[in-house]
């Protein structure tokens, strides 16, 4: 039997693990990161805490189950960085995927005619650079897979991936180079990026590592989670964490701008190899686990996230109550940065079991919305929806969500599903296993089937729909705001 080394770098935490050609996740282990604020919106994690942290849960995992046959890399996709090069020392803070300190500057730039985002890597870069006092050629620019590799390779690889490239807002249509136009705006230099490379294929050696494997895949968080879960040439996953993502492929036809479409989702790509790219898509909620972390944190309706399933079955239904989990504002199809989240329909008989079961409920249909948008951009139905994610584990989610959208519902056996999806991957890139061998690895832990009939469940998402539109605008000004 064959293995892979799997790094995955969250939000939160680091996790490595070994993943087997038969798709078995073993000697796992995880550390959480230190994370902080220094002031509103902000969000900074330490590259070289993340650094020491893959290498010795690297070494923990390889000395339990090793040798490993290659290395994949996975990561939270536009956590940015900057580094000096002859030091190997990151300079200044690691911006996470959240931190919003750069919101006037994609304003300022939308009068440029550059249409970013503050959760993409590009402005993100710019401050980095800016509060630097450095000259940007001797500076190093690193998303987590690219700082990963650089330390796994000791020095040797300053590479990116086409998954994670795709999402900075820094590269042209064809995620093949990065856009000499953007950078200069930007004020960042060429010599500072690393170069745009295959998902799959040959990125150096892990000359940091014991027996020094190679190093066979970079892969985005989201496109490992897709792999992981075996959805390779065509379907649609949802990942339910701290917010929700589903990601569908499209297949090799790519899109005419790197900007969200119409439909509120926004063109991935799912993989690379050999020069082919595999396109597809994303559509994000908000808030999703963080809704019931704050019904346990600061409203004190459950005491633990775990049983808010058994809670909310301790009622029939939510007797009117309804709960639209905008906490951050509401992302795909909407993009209403200004909507907040809101209990409607509460009564004196509203128990705290109604309003859990309520929440629930509400993500949900968040999710249901995400499905309907990426029928709707690709006018194709998806048919069975595969999930992963802490979230995941609260059986009355599940089977609400296969109620409101009508589709059977399948669960991971893996939770961390993009773990997973990192180590098959490196198999792939190493020659031990082909695309198509990873599509029959597919074995759900449970399918859930959908229990409402369509009068019934389109009922239900006519009222969403009306509740939507109720917590929508709360802050016009925010409302207003488009990236």
């Amino acid at each position: 039997m064959v293995s892979a080394l799997a790094i995955d770098v969250g939000s939160s935490s680091v996790r490595t693990a070994l993943v087997s050609d038969a798709g078995v996740v073993s000697h796992v282990h995880q550390r959480r990161l230190t994370i902080s604020s220094p002031q509103p919106g902000e969000l900074e994690l330490d590259a070289a805490e993340i650094g020491r942290a893959v290498l010795e849960l690297a070494d923990l995992t390889l000395a339990d189950g090793g040798p490993c046959d290659a290395v994949g890399v996975t990561n939270q996709r536009a956590t940015t960085l900057v580094f000096d090069p002859l030091t190997g020392a990151p300079v200044g803070p690691t911006l996470g995927w959240q931190d919003l300190r750069t919101v006037l500057d994609c304003l300022v730039l939308q009068g440029e005619g550059l249409r970013l985002a503050p959760n993409q890597s590009a402005t993100k870069a710019k401050w980095l650079v800016a509060n630097a006092a450095r000259d940007a050629q001797s500076l190093r620019f690193a998303t987590i897979e690219t700082w990963i590799a650089w330390l796994l390779s000791s020095g040797a690889s300053h590479v990116t991936d086409r998954s994670n490239a795709a999402i900075t807002g820094l590269v042209n249509v064809g995620v093949d180079h990065w856009d000499p136009r953007v950078l200069e705006l930007l004020g960042l230099d060429p010599a500072m990026m690393p170069r745009i490379v295959d998902t799959i294929g040959d990125h150096g050696t892990a000359s940091a590592l014991r027996g020094a494997p190679p190093i066979t895949v970079l892969v985005g968080d989201q496109s490992a989670s897709m792999f992981g879960q075996s959805i390779v040439h065509s379907g649609a996953k949802i990942t339910f964490g701290t917010g929700a993502m589903l990601n569908m492929v499209r297949g090799s036809q790519g899109p005419a701008a790197m900007t969200p479409y119409d439909s509120g989702c926004f063109p991935i790509v799912v993989r690379s190899q050999r020069g082919a790219v595999t396109w597809g898509l994303e559509g994000i909620v908000l808030s999703a686990g963080s809704a019931l972390d704050w019904a346990r944190d600061e409203f004190g309706i459950i005491d633990d996230v775990a049983a808010s399933a058994s809670v909310a079955r301790s009622v029939s239904g939510t007797d009117g109550v309804w709960f639209v989990p905008a906490l951050a504002g509401l992302g795909t199809p909407y993009w209403d940065f200004g909507a907040r989240g809101g209990f409607f329909g509460l009564t004196r008989g509203s128990s705290r079991a109604h309003l859990v079961r309520a929440i629930l409920e509400g993500v949900a249909h968040r999710g249901a919305d995400l499905v309907d948008a990426a029928e709707l951009e690709t006018h194709t139905t998806i048919a069975e929806i595969r999930v992963d994610g802490g979230m995941t584990a609260n059986e009355f989610l599940v089977q609400h969500l296969a109620d409101v959208t009508g589709r059977p519902v399948a669960v991971s056996s893996e939770r961390e599903a993009t773990t997973r999806g990192a180590g098959l991957m490196a198999l792939v890139g190493a020659g031990f296993l082909s695309v198509d061998d990873v599509e029959s690895l597919w074995l759900p832990t449970a399918t859930v089937d959908p229990r409402l009939g369509d009068d019934e469940r389109n009922s239900a998402r006519a009222q969403w729909r009306t509740m939507v539109g109720r917590a929508a605008q709360t802050i016009p000004e925010l409302s207003a705001v488009s990236f």
